[in-house]
């Protein structure tokens, strides 16, 4: 029996390890496949290749906003549930782009619901491979197939978007991330979470939304270099600022008590 258990677990995690990888393939992919498909997607909804990179913009900002707090309500709600919503809301969102009339429903889908599933479903990844993978070896083997994955799917992102849109259309490179989020979803059907969810655990408001305007303006002031140098220093300093503001009440918090956002 014991020779019959073994491979079926690591069978299973075999399974689970490609679930999270490809989780991290698709996030970068879609981070990278847009940039092919400026034009078509601006002739298509009759819109501007400025208003186009705007939905880019977005998505990037609420993504990186999004990230940390999507990491603290992993203790609260369980890094299974907040994996497999964040597959789902990014699913919702990738068809939804598929579907746009409009650049505001591109915005809607691509840029606010993408962005939002990629923030719950990324810091699951890492930290279920933690979990999972217990000693060095194998922890560094699992981290080393994902990293791989998603260097893949940041550098494959233009070239597969770009075949897609001219074989097919733009729209069909956001079928193509619904599919894969389709597959990732029957392959973490067996996933387990290592540690149970505590409902208890408090959640720092405050400290969110201090992260969550910090990263954004830093993201505004990187993504402002091309086009106004002083922009993009008052941007990075001003999130500078609220982020040590963020770090300020963390430190605080803590001695006092409470339970921070993320702790120092």
């Amino acid at each position: 029996m014991a020779e019959t258990v073994a491979p079926a677990r690591a069978s299973g995690q075999r399974r689970v390890l490609a679930a999270l990888a490809l989780a991290q393939f698709i996030c970068s992919f879609a981070g990278s496949d847009m940039n092919v498909m400026i034009n078509d997607i601006s002739e298509d909804l009759d819109t501007t290749v400025q208003g186009v990179q705007v939905a880019i913009t977005v998505f990037l900002l609420v993504m990186a906003a999004l990230m940390i707090p999507g990491g603290k309500l992993t203790d609260r709600y369980g890094r299974k549930r907040c994996f497999l919503t964040g597959l789902v809301v990014y699913a919702v969102g990738a068809l939804l782009s598929a579907a746009a009339p409009g650049l505001g429903v591109l915005i809607l889908g691509n840029s606010l619901l993408e962005g939002i599933g990629t923030a719950l479903l990324i810091p699951p990844v890492y930290i279920l491979t933690t979990l999972l993978y217990p000693d060095v070896t194998s922890r560094a083997r699992a981290f080393g197939v994902i990293m791989a994955l998603g260097g893949i799917g940041a550098a494959a992102g233009p070239l597969i978007g770009g075949l897609i849109t001219e074989g097919i259309s733009w729209r069909a490179a956001f079928v193509f991330q619904a599919v894969v989020i389709a597959v990732i979803v029957l392959l973490a059907r067996n996933l387990d979470d290592p540690l149970p969810p505590d409902p208890t655990r408090s959640f720092d408001t405050g400290g969110a939304i201090l992260s969550a305007v910090g990263l954004a303006l830093v993201v505004m002031g990187i993504l402002a270099a091309d086009n106004d140098v002083w922009l993009m220093i008052a941007l990075i300093v001003a999130g500078a600022l609220v982020l040590l503001w963020f770090f300020r009440r963390v430190r605080a918090r803590e001695r006092s008590g409470k339970e921070p956002l993320l702790s120092l």
